[in-house]
């Protein structure tokens, strides 16, 4: 198992590491699957648009107005009830397909790590797991 660190510079932000994941994709993988998981309650990964920088900025103001961070519903003791209903509700796993030895994700999808109790060091796993030889369907023209 491979293991992803990040450095976030605010409270709220989202990071592409697509690229990052990418580069970690080993070479001899032609076929399977990308597993990444947060080690954390208060941050998550998703998958979305990665080319318009504004999805991210309203992805995090609509989540900021639909949790606010100084709720007065919130009970734990460390303020950071907000963080951790965010990255519920975004999840903390995402499994992307390889295909062809790359991350088969669509023309504009990146895959996004959510911070939301920053600036902190945050930690994933990544795993590949290569299709077992019989388990690969056959492709047709117009696949990848």
């Amino acid at each position: 198992m491979l293991t992803l660190t990040l450095s976030t510079t605010a409270r709220d932000e989202m990071i592409d590491i697509t690229s990052r994941l990418a580069a970690m994709t080993p070479p001899d993988l032609t076929e399977g699957l990308c597993q990444v998981f947060c080690l954390h309650t208060t941050a998550g990964l998703t998958i979305n648009e990665n080319c318009d920088p504004d999805v991210r900025c309203d992805l995090i103001r609509k989540l900021d107005r639909l949790i606010a961070w100084n709720s007065p519903e919130f009970h734990h003791a460390e303020g950071n009830s907000a963080a951790h209903l965010k990255a519920s509700l975004l999840g903390f796993s995402q499994l992307i397909p390889v295909q062809n030895g790359r991350l088969r994700l669509g023309r504009w999808q990146g895959v996004y790590f959510c911070e939301f109790d920053g600036p902190r060091q945050r930690t994933l796993t990544v795993q590949f797991i290569a299709a077992r030889p019989g388990n690969v369907p056959a492709r047709g023209k117009d696949e990848l």
